[in-house]
């Protein structure tokens, strides 16, 4: 037998894999470089996806400023076109505001015109709400196709996953998502170093919540608010300092 017909099954599976973490993994820059983490422990970089949502948000918003927390919202297009004011309102409380498609659909299955169309139409959207266009993108469902990377630069933006994924979009009771959360505080206690004092070491946390629901306006992420009652204050008291992506990185997104 032909040893070409042998491995030609082997070579498909290994392409399969690497394209299946190049889509999905946090970490892979395989489609397009991502930014995943913070440049330092103590920063814990909060993000918030789906939004906005005009039943979450607000209180969302009013929580963040009690606890002097700056976060990064990435937004559905079709939904800042009908909350253009809270969409106002969240980039005016000091916010960063992230393009996360028109639709929300998985890029992972769209060809190279839908894509474009998709981040372009969000980008249109936010810009004729806050007047300035989004230099961050994060991708639905972390999903990203082999031509993304290049959009995403050709738009000006750079793309955005996360560290920790806790899946608060799933309708769970309020202490597995507290739970699911810990990881967190864990990290910040981990990135200390033995020294006298204890020096932080290593890189911080991009967490992935969500205060609105793709598929609705107005959808109840009331377990996410919830959720982080309990731990910002705990995560404060750790130490850590709540920013957005461009305060994660150390510097200013370039354009």
């Amino acid at each position: 037998m032909n040893p070409l017909f042998l491995a030609a099954p082997v070579v498909a599976a290994g392409f399969a894999g690497l394209t299946a973490y190049g889509a999905r993994h946090p970490r892979s820059q395989l489609f397009g470089p991502t930014i995943f983490q913070t440049d330092f422990p103590r920063k814990l970089a909060l993000t918030f996806d789906d939004g906005p949502n005009p039943a979450i948000t607000p209180k969302l918003l009013d929580l963040l400023d009690r606890h002097n927390a700056k976060a990064t919202f990435f937004l559905v297009g079709k939904f800042v076109r009908e909350c253009s004011g809270l969409v106002k309102e969240t980039a005016a409380r000091g916010h960063l505001i992230g393009n996360h498609t028109e639709t929300h659909p998985n890029l992972f299955f769209c060809g190279p015109e839908e894509t474009r169309t998709e981040l372009l139409r969000c980008t249109e959207a936010i810009s004729h709400a806050i007047f300035e266009e989004p230099r961050l993108f994060r991708p639905p469902f972390g999903l990203r196709s082999p031509w993304l990377g290049e959009i995403v630069s050709q738009s000006r933006m750079q793309a955005v996953v996360w560290s920790l994924l806790p899946g608060d979009w799933r309708v769970k009771p309020i202490d597995w998502l507290t739970a699911r959360l810990r990881p967190i505080a864990d990290h910040a206690k981990q990135n200390l170093s033995t020294g006298d004092p204890p020096q932080p070491q290593g890189h911080g946390d991009v967490l992935c919540l969500h205060d609105g629901d793709y598929k609705n306006l107005n959808g109840d992420r009331s377990h996410t608010l919830a959720a982080l009652e309990f731990w910002l204050p705990r995560w404060r008291d750790l130490g850590l300092e709540f920013v957005t992506i461009t305060q994660a990185l150390g510097r200013a997104v370039e354009a």
